[in-house]
């Protein structure tokens, strides 16, 4: 059956209207092509469903196992597919329920005893997440390791750290790294508390207070792999936290992902030159030669617009709903389902591009010259001779302005007489106190850049990583 046929058998809510919604108003209402996603999710929750209806009695244990057979015959023929979903049809529910109703007739009509579409579509989602969920979290676990290899590869490179996209004081490209890598492994964080969060039950919850069937909702929710079921049933069909957060995971997810690209989009370019993309990773020009652009981190960076953007319709969607159910609620999951595919691919994307770049740590050491990074690190020499940090931060700012006047691009540059005539307190030992490498160095204490702590940062992370 087609078209206006297939609309009139499919359609499980039309018994109380004498007029239909017309087939431009029935497409509008559809969700098939979202939640079709949801197949096999919502034939595995049928299952235990009717599993659960023989067991209680309220259909035959012969008409339970006939629905289960015929199910899990759905669930193959979809999966070779020998049966195609009819994208004609409202839900996937509706398709499912429809199919199962022309195979058995009469038998097909009582698998949905004791339930609503509500419950129905919000134990589909969650089944669909907890399936879904552990391989994001895998390309993330793979994202952070990468990071990680490449931060203990660099942990003793030298280089300009930044703020406000201005020379700020030496660091080491391991600790840039590790810097990145920490704030993923919260975003690993926030998706496995999202995922416990929602590894609750909603079947028998109906549309809104249950069933007056003796339902067994307990042993639906363990033969699912739930520990329990929902508590309240209105909640359980108005609840989409779980969405919301999930799609808040994302969104944090790819606003660290932009940020990492935009310092690889800046690393790139000819002024920088602190990184060489590879050519698998990177686009030329249609009309300039020469030209070999980061397009793959410019697309991650501008793909974090949509993650919140669907935060933000999540938001708006649900701000102004009454409890419980509402239709508004259908339009949660291509909101959702985008902003974890969205995350998921770029995620992958990021990885590879990092796996393949090269780092100019040449370049990054030379750019350490020039810029007066080592600054803060002459006025905590002056300190730990005594010196009030204050007045030891103007010392030192004193100096930067004689070098400026004098067009000295350091301070190692000036003579110690004309140190000391900022501060008596300076030795010739400053000289080396001031090197990069001794800046670096001297922050061990714990989150510092100093080589043997970014090791240490990297052992906590990946100990992090092996306790999950």
């Amino acid at each position: 059956m087609k078209g206006t046929e297939q609309q009139e058998a499919s359609v499980l809510w039309a018994g109380r209207l004498s007029e239909k919604p017309g087939r431009e108003a029935f497409a509008f209402q559809a969700s098939i092509g979202v939640d079709k996603v949801l197949a096999q999710d919502d034939i595995r929750g049928s299952r235990a469903h009717v599993a659960m209806l023989g067991r209680q009695g309220i259909i035959t244990s012969e008409t339970a196992s006939a629905l289960d057979a015929e199910l899990e015959r759905i669930a193959g023929e979809l999966e070779s597919g020998s049966l195609v979903i009819d994208e004609d049809a409202e839900d996937i529910h509706s398709f499912i329920e429809g199919i199962l109703t022309s195979r058995l007739g009469d038998e097909g009509r009582m698998v949905h005893a004791g339930r609503s579409r509500n419950d129905q579509v919000a134990l589909d989602v969650r089944l669909y997440l907890k399936r879904t969920l552990p391989h994001l979290c895998a390309v993330l676990t793979q994202a952070i390791n990468t990071l990680l290899e490449l931060a203990e590869k660099h942990s003793g490179a030298v280089m300009p750290g930044y703020t406000h996209l201005q020379r700020a004081q030496p660091l080491t490209l391991g600790h840039h790294l590790c810097a990145w890598a920490c704030g993923l492994e919260r975003d690993l964080g926030r998706f496995e508390d999202a995922l416990k969060r929602l590894d609750q039950c909603p079947l028998g919850s109906g549309a809104l207070a249950g069933s007056s069937l003796p339902l067994d909702r307990n042993s639906v929710a363990l033969s699912l792999g739930f520990p329990e079921p929902t508590l309240n049933a209105m909640d359980s069909v108005a609840d989409r936290d779980f969405a919301l957060e999930l799609a808040a995971a994302a969104a944090i997810t790819m606003t660290h992902l932009s940020r990492f690209c935009e310092d690889l989009v800046i690393w790139a370019s000819e002024e920088f030159k602190f990184i060489t993309m590879a050519d698998a990773w990177s686009t030329g020009s249609s009309i300039m030669p020469q030209k070999k652009n980061p397009d793959f981190a410019e697309l991650v960076r501008g793909k974090a617009g949509r993650t919140g953007g669907n935060l933000m319709t999540l938001l708006v969607l649900l701000k102004g709903l009454p409890y419980a159910y509402d239709k508004d609620l259908q339009e949660d999951k291509e909101a959702l389902f985008d902003s974890l595919d969205t995350v998921s691919q770029c995620l992958g994307i990021f990885s590879g591009m990092m796996k393949q770049l090269e780092f100019n740590t040449g370049r990054m050491e030379a750019a350490l010259e020039g810029g007066f990074l080592e600054a803060t690190d002459a006025a905590e020499y002056l300190v730990r001779k005594g010196l009030p940090f204050r007045r030891a931060h103007e010392a030192v700012a004193l100096i930067v302005r004689d070098c400026i006047a004098a067009g000295q691009r350091g301070i190692a540059s000036r003579s110690l007489a004309e140190l000391k005539s900022r501060s008596p307190l300076f030795e010739a030992d400053l000289y080396e106190a001031i090197k990069p490498a001794s800046c670096v160095a001297a922050r061990s204490l714990p989150g510092g850049p100093a080589p043997s702590e970014v090791k240490r940062q990297i052992a906590v992370l990946r100990g992090k990583l092996a306790r999950r």
